[in-house]
């Protein structure tokens, strides 16, 4: 069974499912592949009126979701809003997007007519994780839906609630078939990886490396989002105040859990101003209930991951560090950990070198941008990085040399822009970039047509 239960209330069950079996993922995808060529072949109006009406049932059940959300993965209730309303967003883009070129004319050779076109890969196969229950699911299934796929979702077992509600609020305006939830854990997403003709995932390094091979042994396109371990440089010319709020906020808000939280906060110069304003603004987070409006640092998403990041803190002491501000907060029935800061520890510490998935990040310093920069890339990871400065020229030069797939000058790590091409490089991803007009590139080949007279 797949048991799925609030981080904040750890004895409230929100939901209880059957995993389901390899055999049930295959029948799924038999549904899914019937259903394609209708779907697929059918007018682009019929599919962008579908993807339409679809955002119009999330946007109408938006409060629910929201609740969901919190309820389910203890996101505060003020990003839980922004993510049903990114949702609705994504679902319309993409109604949109169905009307996009799908090939162009060329001048043949010989007389006769030559022209590309895309088409539909097939059954889309998307393993998903908990900490966007509802957007990362549809910023993968809207364009494979847009382009005439099909899909088959695996969500995180922790966000099986939100996904189920989502098909149920999406499933009446696609064909039957067209979309499938099937719940489960490692067993169901090798599973899903085995029977689709094009997998997307966002998750862990081990499992996106484990999902990428068996793709890619298969022959179907795969990507593979998996995580960062995002650096924010900040110079002596920054307006340090706002950059220490927007850092605490990339690396605190959400207890830390997004694949583009700030995780290593280098300063330029003298630490001591900027320290002080970044603890100062971590401390002003509130920290609680994640359905209270004003909280903005929830729980962690577990037992096991709150234990973690309590270890790695106190490890981080033991090897001559030094925690600036928080820790755990064991007032609390549910996962809770205070947003931490810690400095000093060696280059090889698991904050300096790894993603910990939580409301913890590292600050380190460095003598000028060069050094900075050398200190931002010197991990295996690049998704997202930070500058904040008022000089351009630092900006400019930080944005060719920062090894990640976002770079942001003067706005934090954190945060995704649906329209635009998303991914990383090194260890964050594999595959092509997702979101934005990559998507039709990803879910759809190019067929090149000669006609001749």
């Amino acid at each position: 069974m797949i048991a799925s239960y609030s981080p904040q209330q750890p004895k409230d069950l929100v939901v209880e499912v059957a995993e389901t079996t390899p055999e049930q993922v295959r029948t799924a995808f038999e549904t899914a592949r019937a259903a394609q060529p209708g779907w697929g072949n059918g007018p682009a109006a019929a599919r962008a009126t579908a993807l339409a009406a679809a955002a119009d049932a999330v946007a109408g059940a938006a409060d629910e979701l929201a609740d969901l959300v919190v309820r389910e993965v203890g996101k505060p209730l003020g990003e839980a809003r922004g993510e049903v309303a990114r949702s609705v967003a994504i679902l319309r883009y993409y109604a949109q997007q169905v009307f996009d070129p799908v090939g162009a004319v060329h001048e043949p050779s010989a007389q006769g007519l030559l022209f590309t076109r895309r088409r539909a890969l097939g059954v889309a196969g998307l393993i998903t994780p908990w900490n966007f229950p509802l957007a990362i699911p549809l910023w993968k299934a809207a364009p494979a839906l847009a382009f005439g796929n099909t899909v088959v979702l695996k969500p995180a077992p922790e966000a099986t609630a939100c996904a189920l509600r989502l098909a149920e609020l999406i499933g009446p305006f696609l064909p039957e078939g067209a979309l499938s939830v099937v719940p489960g854990d490692a067993e169901t997403g090798q599973a899903v990886v085995e029977n689709a003709d094009v997998v997307s995932f966002t998750g862990s390094t081990a499992a996106g490396r484990a999902v990428a091979r068996a793709a890619t042994e298969r022959g179907v396109p795969v990507q593979a989002e998996m995580g960062g371990q995002n650096p924010a440089v900040v110079l002596p010319d920054a307006d340090l105040k706002s950059a220490a709020a927007q850092i605490a906020a990339a690396a605190m808000g959400f207890a830390g859990q997004k694949c583009t939280a700030t995780k290593r906060v280098i300063v330029v110069g003298d630490p001591a101003p900027f320290r002080e304003a970044l603890v100062a603004a971590v401390e002003a987070m509130k920290c609680g209930d994640p359905a209270d409006a004003e909280t903005t640092v929830g729980p962690v998403i577990s037992e096991e991951a709150r234990n973690r990041i309590t270890s790695v803190a106190k490890d981080a002491v033991a090897a001559g560090g030094r925690v600036l501000t928080g820790g755990a907060d064991a007032e609390r029935d549910g996962w809770f950990v205070g947003p931490t800061v810690v400095e000093g520890v060696p280059d090889r510490h698991t904050l300096a070198c790894d993603e910990v998935f939580g409301p913890i990040c590292l600050l380190q310093t460095a003598a000028d941008l060069d050094e900075a920069v050398t200190l931002a890339n010197a991990v295996p990871h690049g998704l997202a990085a930070a500058l904040y400065t008022s000089d351009l020229a630092s900006s400019l030069e930080a944005a060719a040399r920062l090894e990640a797939g976002l770079v942001k000058v003067n706005a934090p790590t954190s945060g995704v822009d649906f329209y635009l091409p998303f991914g990383g490089e090194k260890a964050s991803s594999l595959g092509a970039r997702e979101q934005g007009k990559a998507a039709q590139e990803f879910y759809t080949s190019t067929h090149t047509i000669t006609i001749a007279p």
